[in-house]
């Protein structure tokens, strides 16, 4: 057993994690409710505003990260294994990173027309986010909300198969449409971004399955 592991049944926990992981999963989700917003809007004014404040979310979620971190440097007791809080919390950082990249390209290309995929893959990226939050606000008390945690993993799961199915689709739909190679080009690259979103969110479900399996 880790010494972390041994001192934590007689000493106290230091719980201040829990309202930055909640506060990161927070901006986790506005992100991804911009993210739908933007591609659901067809107002260029309005794509530009939403990809700022994505980007302004990013900003915050960087510096929210940082705290963590450095209160991980600082705490001798941690609620739970001082690397499965810097694995959740650099996970859900990804996630945001991955957004903000996304919108960013939007905003760089310019894209004529967005393709329905990338709708769908931003309604799906803004449920997933939902079940993070959800499992995150559950973890200070994960033994009596073990059967809800769980679910929010599995759904997780299922969404990013959901997402892999959409983007497989979306793919060859772009390359059987007639449009102009450097159109194809920037539509791809989207596509690829809000794929690697799900993606990232799938990797941080499978961070709080670990803290699941451990912990419940």
């Amino acid at each position: 057993m880790k010494i972390n592991s041994i001192l934590s049944m007689f000493s106290p926990k230091d719980v201040k994690f829990f309202p930055m992981l909640k506060e990161t999963s927070g901006i986790l989700v506005q992100s991804s409710i911009l993210l739908r917003d933007l591609f659901s809007s067809a107002d260029k004014d309005e794509v530009e505003k939403l990809c700022r404040l994505i980007k302004d979310e990013e900003v915050k979620g960087d510096k929210v990260t940082g705290r963590i971190l450095k209160a991980l440097n600082e705490t001798f007791i941690t609620p739970f294994d001082r690397e499965d809080i810097d694995s959740l919390t650099d996970s859900m950082d990804d996630i945001i990173d991955v957004i903000n990249r996304a919108a960013q390209k939007v905003l760089l290309y310019s894209p004529e027309k967005m393709p329905s995929c990338t709708v769908k893959l931003a309604e799906i990226i803004y449920k997933g986010v939902l079940e993070v939050r959800g499992a995150v606000e559950e973890l200070e008390n994960l033994k009596r909300t073990d059967v809800q945690f769980r679910q929010h993993y599995k759904e997780i799961k299922r969404l990013e198969e959901k997402a892999d199915s959409l983007y497989e689709d979306g793919i060859i739909d772009l390359f059987k449409a007639e449009i102009k190679t450097v159109e194809l080009i920037k539509l791809k690259e989207i596509i690829q971004e809000l794929e690697t979103a799900a993606n990232k969110i799938n990797n941080t479900g499978k961070v709080l399955k670990t803290i699941f399996v451990k912990y419940a």
